[in-house]
């Protein structure tokens, strides 16, 4: 159930920000980062598979390993709590999705103003300049090398022990700041510095909707608590609020 005073609130906000995390994409289907330590990989560490020292000490290892957790995120598809977002968007004058997730689900779903905080599994980097690459070598290299400076690729992912993208998170908190509704969904509120992004929202004002099946260091702060998945959740929401399916 909706509660009135949300409806209402919904009809009439202007400037939207949600913040994603990872209890979105595993109503998809999405293991975990830590739930991907599975077969073949059970044997290590998330820590020897996603730092840059990782990387240097064993490319082909951690190359592999992305390689297999994009073949997973590729046979997962959005839910209906993604197309929700993305439906959402469609009914505010300024919406902005931030995300801290890497598989790309939101913008399959036709979300378009999203903000990754920690990089996308689908894209590719060099190692050494940090441009993107679209076009991967074929000579059987792995990793592939980059066509301009000759250096190792990697995953265009945020790795421990590295700083969340800048201006990314520069323009996260000013929406944040500047928002009028303030969702956070599927996120424990926990990861820093995106658990900061809703009590920025706070401080200025805004209205924090926390939808999540479990309670968070965010729950008794937040001015509505809609209890459950994203994807039950938030399609009715969009059905309450603004009409349709």
């Amino acid at each position: 159930m909706i509660p009135a005073a949300l409806v209402t609130h919904l009809r009439a906000a202007c400037r939207i920000v949600v913040l994603t995390g990872a209890g979105v994409s595993a109503e998809s289907g999405v293991p975990t980062f830590r739930e991907a330590q599975t077969g073949l990989w059970v044997r290590y560490r998330p820590e020897d598979l996603a730092t840059p020292e990782a990387f240097l000490r064993n490319p082909k290892l951690v190359w592999d390993w992305y390689t297999w957790r994009k073949k997973l995120v590729s046979e997962v598809q959005p839910n209906p709590g993604h197309y929700a977002l993305a439906e959402i968007e469609n009914h505010v004058t300024a919406f902005t999705l931030i995300t801290q997730n890497v598989d790309g689900l939101h913008q399959r779903a036709g979300s378009r103003n999203i903000l990754e905080l920690h990089g996308n599994i689908l894209r590719t980097k060099c190692f050494d300049e940090g441009t993107l690459v679209a076009e991967l070598d074929d000579s059987g290299s792995v990793p592939p090398r980059c066509p301009r400076c000759g250096g190792l690729l990697r995953p265009d992912v945020v790795w421990f022990g590295e700083l969340l993208p800048s201006e990314t998170l520069h323009q996260a908190m000013q929406a944040a700041k500047t928002c009028d509704t303030f969702f956070s969904v599927g996120t424990s509120a926990l990861v820093q510095p995106a658990a900061a992004l809703p009590w920025l929202a706070m401080e200025r004002g805004a209205v924090i909707i926390e939808v999540n099946p479990q309670v968070t260091p965010l729950t008794d702060q937040a001015s509505y608590v809609l209890r459950g998945p994203s994807g039950e959740v938030l399609p009715e929401l969009v059905r309450t609020v603004w009409g349709g399916n």
